[in-house]
């Protein structure tokens, strides 16, 4: 067992797993790869605990499936998803599921070493969810009605287009409100934003 603090990649390319590994090793991190979910499920009760990177577009079990059986088996390490496509309704499902984060590929070097600090955090010290709940009340409180409906919007998963019909805005309307929303919010990416959403209990509306 290594005194580093210790990062599994689950992904199926090989590139991918080599140049993270590589990234991570010269930042001061144990890490371990695996070719696919099934792989890392199949060793997990024994596995040393860490930080989870895990891809999303795998053969045989996507990220979502093998995200789904870590929290049915109780394993509790923060997970921090990665794919290719930005979809932000998987990454939406990804966060409700507990992901920490996520992150699209080619990914940036400083937002995968803040995800993966975020990640150690967690792990070492757990805040109580009615404190991040009441500190995410607080924060929402800067936001107008219109950018607070916008914000539930991409909570839900749902795209520009379809937030903009629901309220009767055009799709450059929701691109405005989703930069003041960012502004406001001090967030540096979608995902610290919907952080913030979930833990004041929106995107509840839908699984």
């Amino acid at each position: 067992m290594s005194d580093k603090p210790l990062i599994h990649i689950i992904d199926d390319e090989d590139s991918v797993r080599r140049g993270a590994s590589f990234f991570l090793k010269t930042s001061g991190y144990a890490v371990r790869t695996w070719e696919s979910g099934v792989s890392f499920l199949k060793e997990v009760r024994h596995a040393e605990t860490g930080c989870i990177l895990l891809d999303i577009r795998m053969p045989e079990m996507d990220g979502l499936e093998v995200q789904q059986q870590l929290n049915e088996r109780g394993v509790t390490m923060p997970v921090i998803v990665l794919t290719g496509h930005g979809d932000v309704g998987i990454a939406v499902k990804a966060m409700k599921s507990g992901a920490i984060d996520f992150l699209e590929k080619p990914f940036d070097t400083d937002a995968l070493h803040e995800a993966i600090q975020r990640g150690f955090e967690q792990l070492n010290s757990e805040k109580d969810v009615m404190v991040r709940a009441a500190e995410a009340e607080v924060v929402l409180g800067a936001l107008s009605d219109r950018e607070r409906q916008v914000l539930e919007g991409l909570a839900e998963g749902y795209p520009n287009k379809t937030i903009a019909y629901d309220l009767g805005i055009s799709p450059r309307t929701v691109e405005v409100h989703r930069a003041n929303i960012m502004t406001k919010l001090r967030a540096r990416s979608l995902s610290e934003a919907l952080r913030i959403a979930f833990a004041a209990g929106m995107g509840e509306g839908r699984p």
